[in-house]
């Protein structure tokens, strides 16, 4: 079997376990064939030149890193990724900041990275390339002269065409990511959405079916729906286990007979923090009696610090949690708790368990696993409810049991609230079994194995789970 190299911008830190289920799921694959994971070391040289790819072994994996340079971190990834890609994958055109330099800079460290990966590469390894910095890598490993079976998994939204197709120098890159042989995406929405930017742009043609695609030049790729997931046995087991942490019982007690509603957020534009909480204050204004017999837990760890939009964002909702608390609160009660930093995967999963309720409502998300983790989490016995956007990835898969609802409806979150903590007991166990059900079929070790089945259907035996499951 063949070695496998995974290229991601940030690398899982080598000697700590890994916290989400993707390098779980992906350093599982690497330690069954052996391979490398290469990518950022997270480290700026400065001024200087990157110096050479620093190596590190574990077991089978070997983990090669790079520092990039100041110019690299401006226009590659503060420029061009995070302030044009991720905006309008997102449907946020009004907060795209091109610049062309940037542009330039985000295809030269596409470039710089092909370089270093080059000299890795055997004549039978598999490359996973993962997520949007790095969509034109197969590009420049063809260019230099690498003919290996090359994979592409988008992580966030690709949007509809009439949004992407305002990117200046989007035909360039989208004929770039023709040079791999497999795309994949979160949702079907994303790959249909992929494939008629390809026919509109007239950069490949269907050849067979909806999946198969010939470009220009004659040459052959796929494109299809991989829904990532998570590790979702493992993560059911940390929530039971987890109920003896101190930090968890403690604040267990302070709930007394109240029902629990949380949120479980990067700080994010996308993520639709604002109509959130104002869904949840209309919710007390249009149910008074709820008072006292709920609270509302907003986990959002800070993201991108320095940057006008998310400080902005962070001034505004911090404003608006403490409008609520401090207007509907009373001695006796406290409606909500809003706290701007990140907890461990354990104590997560604690809090996902007794919470009576999850609100999961991006304005637009690839997957969000937080709705999936919330899922597993959960007392079959007595489950809790899950609202959810119909605009995550994970409503195609969730929408059967979770309560979609549209995120820029304050209203309609807060009809939707009313319904959760109002739920019976026997329709909540009806909706989390269905959801349960596909989580435990669809986890990420299938996830994996069935993109990398695609990729090269001879060489992929399925993956069991992490290498010292039982």
């Amino acid at each position: 079997m063949s070695r496998l190299i995974v290229v991601s911008n940030r690398v899982p830190d080598p000697d700590r376990a890994p916290a989400g289920g993707l390098a779980v799921a992906l350093q599982a694959a690497l330690h069954d064939r052996g391979g490398i994971w290469m990518g950022w070391s997270g480290k700026s040289c400065g001024e200087d030149e990157p110096g050479p790819l620093a190596f590190q072994q574990q077991g089978s994996i070997t983990y090669a890193l790079s520092d990039l340079s100041e110019r690299d971190l401006s226009e590659y990834y503060n420029g061009f990724a995070n302030s044009v890609l991720w905006p309008l994958c997102h449907y946020r055109i009004d907060l795209t900041d091109f610049a062309r330099r940037d542009a330039q800079g985000y295809f030269r460290v596409n470039r710089f990275f092909a370089q270093r990966l080059l000299p890795l590469i055997q004549e039978d390894d598999l490359i996973w390339v993962h997520d949007y910095h790095l969509m034109p890598l197969a590009d420049e490993l063809r260019r230099l002269g690498v003919r290996n079976r090359i994979g592409f998994f988008m992580h966030i939204p690709w949007p509809a065409p009439d949004v992407y197709l305002t990117l200046p120098m989007g035909a360039r890159l989208l004929q770039s990511m023709t040079a791999y042989d497999l795309l994949g995406f979160q949702t079907e929405n994303d790959a249909a959405n992929f494939r008629e930017c390809l026919q509109r742009g007239e950069l490949a043609t269907r050849r067979a079916g909806e999946t198969d695609f010939v470009d220009t030049t004659g040459r052959h790729f796929q494109v299809g729906t991989f829904p990532i997931s998570i590790d979702t046995g493992n993560f059911a087991r940390l929530a039971c286990q987890g109920v003896r942490n101190p930090t968890v019982r403690k604040f267990r007690a302070t709930l007394g007979e109240q029902q629990l509603i949380v949120g479980v957020d990067r700080l994010d534009y996308s993520k639709g923090l604002v109509q959130r909480l104002n869904g949840y204050r209309r919710f007390l204004e249009t149910q008074p009696h709820w008072a006292g017999h709920v609270t509302y837990l907003q986990i959002t760890p800070k993201s991108r610090s320095g940057v006008h939009e998310y400080d902005s964002l962070q001034r505004e909702v911090a404003e608006l949690a403490g409008h609520i608390g401090g207007t509907m609160g009373r001695l006796d009660w406290a409606p909500m708790r809003y706290v701007n930093r990140a907890f461990s995967q354990q104590v997560l999963a604690c809090i996902y368990r007794m919470a009576n309720v999850a609100l999961v409502t991006p304005l637009r998300d690839g997957m969000n696993l937080v709705a999936k983790e919330y899922v597993a989490a959960q007392d079959p016995e007595d489950p809790g409810v899950l609202v959810l956007s119909r605009f995550a990835g994970a409503a195609a898969e969730l929408g059967p049991g979770a309560l979609l609802v549209n995120p820029y409806d304050e209203d309609a979150i807060a009809q939707a609230i009313t319904q959760a903590v109002s739920m019976p007991r026997e329709e909540r166990q009806r909706r989390h079994a269905r959801m349960m059900e596909g989580l435990t079929h669809n986890d990420v070790f299938h996830w994996c194995t069935d993109f990398l089945g695609r990729l090269a259907p001879s060489q992929v035996l399925p993956l069991k789970g992490p290498p010292n499951a039982a």
